[in-house]
């Protein structure tokens, strides 16, 4: 169902105007089987004329933070090692699937930063993993490998077709890890429940 869209620079996302569905949340409709996305609930980071990207933000992998941050030979510090052996690396989408994109409270800037909004940044820099290794970093982040990408015209088709339901996000459901009761919760930000979304068109 999804198309990889070109690889684009952060700079290049940085300068483009974002559109309606920027930090949305878009939950799966319980029609669509896709593997990727079945249940999931994705995060849009960037949407405009020319496509749309986001993450997957309740599909936690096996990966523990520590050990990708061991795999990249970024030392932990002992007082945080089991915070981040409890936390999980999420399964962000099926594009680039070996690049690293941190979604983390806005704040702070790290060497690729992209504020999303007063509340929310995305950074995709080694930096970022060191600090929270190192005990600091920001209060909260969702770490993910790969993330989800639409062609242009691509998301509003699909949309159209029922196969998605947007809503506002928040920070909190955001960064919630209560990862199975996600997409119930997103949707009930809208007033409906998981078995209703069958029977509903997509909302903006």
């Amino acid at each position: 169902m999804q198309k990889q869209p070109e690889s684009r620079g952060f700079s290049d996302l940085a300068a483009e105007d974002g559109s309606c569905l920027e930090h949305h949340f878009l939950i799966a409709m319980p029609q669509l089987q896709d593997p990727h996305f079945q249940g999931s609930v994705t995060y849009l980071w960037k949407h405009d004329k020319n496509g749309a990207l986001g993450v997957v933000i309740n599909r936690p992998s096996s990966l523990p933070v520590k050990s990708l941050m061991e795999e990249m030979k970024i030392t932990v510090n002992d007082h945080i090692v089991q915070r981040l052996t409890d936390k999980k690396v999420m399964t962000g989408g099926p594009v680039e699937k070996n690049k690293g994109f941190i979604l983390h409270d806005a704040g702070t800037e790290w060497d690729y930063t992209l504020p999303i909004n007063d509340s929310i940044s995305l950074s995709m820099s080694r930096d970022i993993l060191q600090d929270i290794a190192s005990g600091g970093g920001p209060a909260r982040f969702i770490a993910a490998l790969g993330c989800a990408g639409w062609d242009a015209g691509q998301l509003e088709q699909e949309i159209s077709d029922n196969v998605w339901l947007t809503v506002p996000a928040n920070a909190d459901l955001l960064f919630s890890e209560d990862h199975s009761a996600m997409a119930d919760a997103a949707a009930a930000i809208l007033g409906v429940s998981l078995s209703q979304l069958s029977t509903l068109s997509g909302h903006s």
